[in-house]
C-alpha cells in the first residue's frame, strides 16, 4: 500500500450504518477494541472502557464548546435588495463580538465590499461585510465585519456534519456536546467524547483512572476534505488551542513517571504532541496554533500519546491517516473497519468507537 496515495485509505461503508442520530442514553454504544502490534480486535461496550482501564492510564480529552457557528442569510445587492442565499461559517472571532474568519458560501462571488444580512429565529437580524475575498487567503476562507455579535442568540444554529443529511434539531443542542464542553470556539464537536456521561466519568474514576482537560478549537486542520492525490500535498490549517499551566505540569509529571497517556479523540492527539517540548521532556502550556498533520511515512511522530479513544472516520480523511500512523499501519486499521462494517457498527460523529491499546 502506497502511504502517500489518497485512495489507500479509501475503504466500502454502507450507507445506512452512518449514524444520522445519537444513540440514547450517549453510553449504550459499542466500542471495537483493537490491540497494536498483533492486530487483535475485541468486540466491547463503551460501559465497559472503566474495565479496561487503570490507574496507570491518565486520559485526556478536548473541552472546546461547539459554537452555533452557521449562520444563514441572504445577499445584499447594490440596490440595497436581497439577493440570492448566504451561508457563513463562523471559524475564529479576531475581534470580540465584530470581526471573524469564516466560511461563506454564495451563489455570488464574494469580493471585498460584498454585503449580507443573517436571519435567524424571530426575524433577529445581523449584518456583514466581507473585508477580505477567500482567494486572498491560504485557507480559502474569508473575513467579514459584522454589525453586532453573531453569536448572539436566535441567530445561529449548530454546524452539525452535512452528511447527516438533515438540519439540527432542538436534540443536537444537547447531544452534539460533551458533558465535558467549557470553552466556546469549536466549529465542529471533538465526537470521540461525545460517548462520555457523568457516571462514566465516576467509575473511571474509581478506577484510579487519570483525567485532564485541555482545549482545541476544531476547525478547519480536523474537517477540511483532503483533496490532493498525494497526502503529502494537503495543505493542513491551522487551528487553535490551549493547555492551562497546572495540565501541563501534570500531564509531564504523569509521562516522567513510565505511565500511559491516553487521548480522548484525534483533537486531544495533536494538540498534546504539538505542545510537547521533546528537548525538556514536558508539555508547554499556554495557547498556541498547531497544523500537526500525523499521517503514515510523515515526518511527525507521537512522542507522548500511548493510547487512543476515537470514533469511526470518513473515508480519506486526515483523522484515518492519524490512526494509521499511530497504529504504525494502514492494513490493521482497515481490517479493523472492515470487522465493524461487517458487525454493522455505527459510524461517524454520533456512531460507536475505538479504542486502541
Amino acid at each position: 500500500m502506497d502511504p502517500f496515495s489518497l485512495d489507500t485509505y479509501d475503504y466500502e461503508l454502507p450507507d445506512e450504518l452512518i449514524a444520522r442520530e445519537p444513540v440514547e442514553p450517549r453510553d449504550a454504544s459499542r466500542l471495537l477494541v483493537l490491540h497494536r502490534g498483533s492486530g487483535r480486535i475485541e468486540h466491547r461496550l463503551f460501559k465497559d472502557l472503566p474495565a479496561i482501564l487503570d490507574g496507570d492510564d491518565l486520559l485526556v480529552a478536548n473541552n472546546s464548546r461547539v459554537i452555533p457557528a452557521r449562520l444563514l442569510g441572504h445577499r445584499i445587492g447594490a440596490d440595497g435588495k436581497p439577493g440570492g442565499r448566504v451561508e457563513f461559517l463562523l471559524l475564529e472571532e479576531l475581534e470580540p463580538g465584530r470581526l471573524w474568519e469564516g466560511l461563506l458560501r454564495s451563489s455570488a462571488r464574494a469580493q471585498p465590499g460584498f454585503r449580507f444580512e443573517i436571519v435567524g429565529e424571530g426575524g433577529a437580524q445581523l449584518r456583514g461585510e466581507v473585508l477580505r475575498a477567500a482567494a486572498d487567503s491560504e485557507a480559502g476562507t474569508v473575513r467579514a465585519r459584522f454589525d453586532g455579535d453573531p453569536l448572539k442568540p436566535g441567530l445561529g444554529s449548530l454546524p452539525i456534519p452535512p452528511y447527516l443529511n438533515r438540519a439540527a434539531a432542538e436534540t443536537d443542542e444537547e447531544s452534539y456536546q460533551t458533558v465535558y464542553a467549557r470553552t466556546p470556539g469549536s466549529a465542529a464537536a471533538p465526537t470521540a467524547g461525545l460517548h462520555f456521561t457523568k457516571e462514566i466519568l465516576r467509575r473511571l474514576a474509581a478506577r484510579g483512572v487519570g483525567w485532564e482537560e485541555l482545549t482545541l478549537h476544531v476547525g478547519l486542520g480536523t474537517f477540511r476534505p483532503v483533496k490532493a492525490r498525494d497526502v503529502r500535498e494537503h495543505p493542513m490549517h491551522e487551528e487553535r488551542f490551549e493547555v492551562d499551566a497546572e495540565v501541563a505540569e501534570r500531564i509531564t509529571r504523569w509521562k516522567a513517571g513510565g505511565h500511559r497517556v491516553c487521548a480522548v479523540g484525534t483533537t486531544a492527539v495533536r494538540t498534546i504532541e504539538s505542545a510537547w517540548d521533546p528537548a525538556r521532556r514536558c508539555l508547554v502550556p499556554g495557547p498556541g496554533r498547531t497544523r500537526l498533520f500525523l499521517h503514515p511515512g510523515g515526518v511527525a511522530k507521537f512522542q507522548v500519546v500511548d493510547r487512543l479513544f476515537t470514533n469511526f472516520h470518513l473515508p480519506k480523511s486526515t483523522l484515518l491517516m492519524l490512526v494509521c500512523a499511530f497504529v504504525g499501519g494502514i492494513d490493521p486499521v482497515l481490517a479493523a473497519y472492515r470487522e465493524a462494517v461487517r458487525e454493522r457498527y455505527r459510524f461517524f460523529s454520533y456512531g460507536d468507537a475505538m479504542l486502541i491499546l
